[in-house]
């Protein structure tokens, strides 16, 4: 077994703090990756307080890792000791099912395995995230992480970056699309550099005329106040996408004017409180409101191929482990930008 310190969450909505736990050794196919950075998701949070619902504790979250290669099972080909490597949401999947045979385990028929708050396919122990000092994980789920990157920047690509890049592509956006962001958070801002990457026409949804700037530099080529009924109303029936990051309750029906006939709006955040949706603007116009989640293992080792292209990476703010439950705090409050990464050396302070 391997030793592996972190931070978890002894119970439901209890703060975070330091836990010591044993990794398996590697099976045949396994890599050990010494993690150095972890983002930290909202869904984090959502997971420490069991909103999702069965919750497995002591949890360790963390699923944006980018790390080092350590060590690896005998039958690994594609990853060696010294490589840097990331892990995302997922760490395995049923691998037969049509979806996983297509290469989307993320929708697996029978359930993938989350990184964490899961349970492994052949024990049966629950999986831990990247909160940690080490990580062990089949070598068809680990990524390689582009060379010309920043990797504690990478991190959040493993699942903001894949979260905004899948719907993109699935929806074929392109040069002369005009697409809109509604939320310019740990999700949004990636929507606009990945979008504009895309060669869209890229515009930013906020209430707050004080992140018109911010936009802007991110790739927004025009800012819409939403909360300005005539601002609105110049875009209405001009959108070909729209893709909606907000986890919070929020109309859903004044964006769906925007979109023009055979436009679709695609949903990434999961508000506690189900919208209301009215039926005109989709009957009326062939409108089309749908949903994404993350996306399958060879879509985001292209994600990340694509933005090592391009230079993209998420904006960061680098935190120590110890200052994960004032982050969550800050998260609340909108108080980042635009995601923060745990820097895993500073786990090191709590052995001394």
């Amino acid at each position: 077994m391997i030793p592996a310190a972190s931070y978890a969450a002894p119970a439901a909505r209890a703060p975070l703090g330091p836990y010591h736990f044993q990794r398996r050794d590697p099976r045949p196919s396994d890599v050990v990756i010494e993690i150095l950075w972890c983002g930290v998701c909202h869904s984090d949070l959502h997971q420490i307080r069991d909103e999702w619902g069965q919750g497995q504790f002591p949890m360790v979250p963390g699923h944006e890792i980018v790390g080092r290669v350590i060590d690896t099972g005998h039958d690994v080909k594609g990853f060696s000791p010294g490589q840097l490597a990331g892990v995302g949401c997922m760490v395995d999947s049923c691998r037969e099912c049509p979806s996983c045979r297509e290469g989307l385990e993320q929708f697996c028929e029978k359930g993938f395995t989350g990184t964490y708050a899961s349970k492994d396919r052949q024990d049966g122990t629950p999986t831990q995230g990247g909160y940690s000092s080490v990580i062990v994980v089949d070598e068809a789920f680990v990524l390689r992480i582009p060379d010309n990157l920043e990797p504690a920047a990478v991190a959040p690509l493993l699942c903001a970056g894949i979260t905004t890049y899948s719907p993109l592509k699935h929806w074929k956006i392109g040069p002369g699309s005009k697409v809109g962001v509604v939320g310019l958070g740990g999700l949004g801002h990636m929507a606009l550099k990945l979008a504009h990457a895309f060669g869209a026409q890229v515009v930013q949804f906020t209430t707050s005329p004080s992140k018109r700037d911010d936009a802007m530099r991110l790739g927004a080529d025009i800012v819409v106040m939403s909360n300005d009924s005539a601002a609105m109303k110049e875009h209405a029936a001009t959108f070909d996408f729209i893709l909606d990051t907000v986890s919070a309750p929020h109309d859903l029906n004044a964006y769906l004017q925007l979109l023009k006939r055979d436009g679709t709006m695609t949903l990434l955040g999961l508000p506690d409180t189900p919208p209301t949706v009215h039926g005109g603007p989709l009957l009326f116009g062939r409108r089309q409101l749908a949903g994404s989640l993350i996306g399958g293992i060879a879509e985001t080792q292209e994600m990340l191929d694509f933005c090592g292209q391009h230079g993209i990476v998420s904006d960061i703010e680098v935190i120590a482990i110890q200052d994960i439950n004032e982050a969550y705090e800050r998260m609340l409050r909108s108080d980042v930008k635009y995601r923060f990464v745990i820097d895993m050396a500073s786990l090191s302070k709590d052995t001394r």
